[in-house]
């Protein structure tokens, strides 16, 4: 047996639900991870999923803004969704699925969609910033309380922080720039350690190696220009993490017509 896992900042499921069935005919995930729904959970074409045999939905929808959802092939026990730093924000969803090869004890998946943090690295005159720290302050905290060394779990999302120099096009011309800036990469490393967690791409993508899961929409030649940051993970705990038989990262769907800025990653465990 095996599950793969993908997740994608899809930026509107509404707007993009057809880029979704192309991505699955061509992949077939067994779960998929999506960021940036914008639309309550009312709104979300859960038809659609279902069509394409996902007959279980986790959905964490706000109008217009973020969005989180869960969409599984798999029976979904429990559900679950945090509100980080009491801004009511639909930024995180988790779910609880029975896989048989990972043993007695269900594999938690979270969800997560951290704030980008606005365009000035300084809290002082950018609150967006700050929030951006304080998320990952409070996840950080979260996930040490939670003890989940001997428990399979998933983290998976839009983290909006390329932590590697080789995570960005330029580690020197992006020190500066927010996504790559120092204070954001050690408290990266933070919650990484929470775990701890495990990045599953750089288990499989050597760290002298670039690799990139967005492109701005800024760049009219993005494929020619590459100009990337690895701001998509997939991150696990040593229970899931000795499973992991491979990882893809799909950048041919930034190249569809009406793209995501942002492409599919996936791993397959087994």
């Amino acid at each position: 047996m095996s599950l793969k896992i993908a997740t994608w900042n899809i930026n509107s499921v509404r707007l993009r639900a057809g880029l979704v069935e192309r991505y699955v005919q061509e992949h077939q995930p067994d779960i998929l991870c999506l960021q940036e729904t914008k639309c309550r959970d009312s709104e979300f074409p859960s038809g659609v999923f279902k069509s394409m045999g996902f007959d279980h939905l986790a959905i964490n929808g706000q109008k217009g803004y973020h969005g989180v959802a869960i969409a599984s092939r798999l029976p979904i026990l429990d559900m679950d969704k945090r509100d980080f730093c009491g801004m009511g924000d639909a930024r995180h969803v988790s779910v609880r699925v029975k896989v048989s090869f990972l043993g007695e004890i269900p594999l938690t998946i979270h969800n997560f969609y951290v704030p980008a943090g606005g365009d000035e690295p300084d809290r002082q005159i950018n609150p967006k910033f700050g929030h951006k720290l304080d998320f990952l302050d409070e996840m950080t905290s979260w996930f040490a309380s939670c003890k989940l060394v001997e428990a399979p779990a998933i983290l998976v999302g839009d983290l909006n922080v390329a932590p590697l120099e080789t995570d960005v096009w330029s580690h020197k011309a992006l020190l500066s720039v927010v996504s790559h800036t120092p204070i954001e990469v050690a408290k990266m490393g933070l919650l990484q350690k929470s775990g701890p967690w495990i990045d599953a791409v750089r288990e499989k993508f050597p760290a002298d190696q670039k690799i990139y899961s967005w492109w701005s929409y800024r760049s009219p030649n993005w494929e020619i220009a590459d100009k990337g940051r690895r701001l998509d993970h997939i991150w696990m705990t040593p229970p899931a993490a000795k499973h992991l038989q491979a990882v893809s990262i799909h950048k041919a769907a930034r190249g569809w017509e009406r793209p995501s800025d942002h492409v599919p990653s996936m791993v397959s465990l087994a």
